[in-house]
């Protein structure tokens, strides 16, 4: 879980159903579900750029943008190797980094970095 504290707003990874849902906690309640890329474990919140970043283990973090506190949008699946559990975001240069543990099912160590640009 992530929040943004802003917005009253908690960002929920959900592997069961490979949905990100984004809670209201004033209300109590959902208001949005979005589209996961499997395997979703580790949530991180971007408040300078807005920006929802998930961990997927089946390859890929998934990246959302919230519009405004009760609209979110799905920007991409940025494909990383498979079995990926943790994302740092950088909150000055906005980079998010990720370690890596195998590629192509052979044990690996290395950081993926992704820059983060504006908000689309």
């Amino acid at each position: 879980m992530a929040l943004d504290p802003e917005h009253h707003r908690a960002f929920l990874s959900c592997e069961g159903n490979e949905l990100m849902t984004v809670f209201d906690l004033v209300k109590n309640a959902p208001i949005a579900f979005l589209p996961l890329a499997g395997g979703p474990d580790v949530i991180k919140f971007d408040p300078g750029l807005q920006r929802i970043y998930v961990a997927c283990y089946r390859g890929a973090i998934s990246i959302f943008h919230e519009d405004d506190a009760d609209h979110y949008r799905k920007l991409e699946d940025f494909r990383v190797q498979h079995a990926v559990h943790t994302v740092a975001v950088d909150q000055k240069t906005r980079r998010l980094y990720t370690p890596e543990q195998e590629e192509n099912g052979k044990p690996v160590a290395r950081m993926v970095v992704y820059e983060a640009v504006g908000a689309r």
